[in-house]
């Protein structure tokens, strides 16, 4: 049974980003590291966005950037001018070649295209298996989600950032290049949190998605029934469907850090690097990603590796109120960019506001609606 110094339970972004880092920090050129995950990671299976205001490790790979965002509602629009900040969008595929083809040139990496189905920590040790192999290792990554954990709690609210998503190419030139939607509350909300999402990439072309802020998926025929809808609203006649994704992300405060033991630490969705209240994704597993190469050169006991913030009950907060009443998203959302800096609140959004910051962009919020969260957030704490 070979043994390693770390072995990654699942290949998710988290992980890769993890260990891209691990690499190019050269600090751990000595620790023998074992990737394993049943997907080959060989497809475009998702397309992940975020914002920023420099060009950071990952800029090679960005396949598109915008300067201005639109937002909109049934009642009105408004373009976002965003600087300092620039919207980025990359695709998985572009991700999975950059950190593969330095990964591939590591001796002290492997990656096997193997399903775990079992880790067991023990006293000195961690084992892991595979439906094909067994192995040993000193600390384990993991980041294969457990949905039954958060599923069967009810304490913390659980949502779900759903969607579909067409990348088309139309005849008609309706897209503004230089313009991403962020959020299109217009379509019907029948009771939910449901917005458009629009990213061009010419005036002829476009990733489309469809999503929601909810607790129930919908059949597929529905999401691609709004999205046909979108399009001829759009005055798009004549249109191919180049590409189609869909996801799924679980939007909770649960506290999954409390799962981590002194050798097993939960990554990734997992771990809830995930933003809860947006889904976002990237930008957060980016940071959390960069925490932990510091962490691993200074502590061993992976229990000491998270910290919870003001964020966290920020997040709490607004999934308390759309737990309860998930139709009021566009009503949140739309308060908090119909007059507010956009910048601050994709800041606020970054979670890198002061206290001061976090008070103006809150009080933009419904008050009666998050007062009465805060006082039902008691039964968290």
């Amino acid at each position: 049974m070979k043994h390693y110094h770390y072995i990654f339970t699942g290949t998710g972004l988290a992980a890769l980003m993890t260990v891209y880092k691990m690499v190019s920090s050269e600090k751990f050129k000595d620790k023998s590291i074992l990737l394993l995950d049943e997907n080959p990671k060989k497809t475009n299976d998702r397309t992940w966005c975020f914002w920023e205001k420099e060009n950071a490790i990952w800029d090679s790979i960005v396949s598109k950037k915008w300067d201005s965002a639109l937002f909109a509602n049934e009642n009105f629009n408004r373009n976002l001018e965003i600087q300092p900040y620039q919207y980025k969008m990359i695709q998985g595929l572009d991700f999975y070649n950059l950190v593969f083809e330095l990964l591939t040139k590591q001796k002290n990496i492997t990656f096997l295209n193997e399903k775990v189905t079992d880790i067991n920590e023990l006293e000195n040790h961690v084992f892991v298996a595979t439906e094909n192999n067994s192995f040993t290792c000193d600390q384990v990554f993991n980041s294969v989600y457990n949905k039954a954990v958060v599923s069967n709690q009810t304490k913390f609210p659980v949502l779900q950032q759903h969607f579909i998503g067409w990348k088309i190419i139309s005849e008609e030139a309706v897209f503004n290049p230089e313009q991403a939607t962020f959020m299109d509350f217009s379509v019907s909300q029948k009771g939910n949190t449901r917005f458009m999402y629009v990213l061009p990439t010419s005036k002829t072309e476009a990733l489309l998605e469809y999503t929601l802020f909810s607790h129930s998926l919908l059949a597929k025929e529905e999401y691609e029934a709004e999205i046909e809808n979108y399009i001829k609203k759009l005055g798009i006649t004549n249109y191919q469907i180049i590409e189609k994704e869909q996801g799924s992300i679980p939007m909770t405060s649960y506290p999954f850090w409390e799962k981590n033991t002194k050798k097993v630490l939960n990554i990734g969705t997992a771990g809830g690097w995930t933003k809860a209240s947006t889904g976002y994704t990237f930008k957060n597993s980016d940071k959390k990603s960069s925490q932990l190469i510091t962490f691993l050169q200074q502590e061993t006991d992976f229990r000491k590796f998270h910290r919870k913030t003001k964020f966290w009950f920020y997040d709490l907060l607004l999934l308390d109120i759309l737990d309860r009443q998930n139709e009021l998203g566009s009503r949140i959302f739309s308060s908090m960019f119909k007059n507010r800096n956009p910048a601050l609140i994709f800041k606020f959004l970054d979670e890198e506001t002061s206290l001061i910051e976090d008070i103006q962009v809150i009080l933009k919020c419904p008050k009666w609606l998050f007062i009465k969260a805060l006082f039902q957030a008691v039964r968290y704490l």
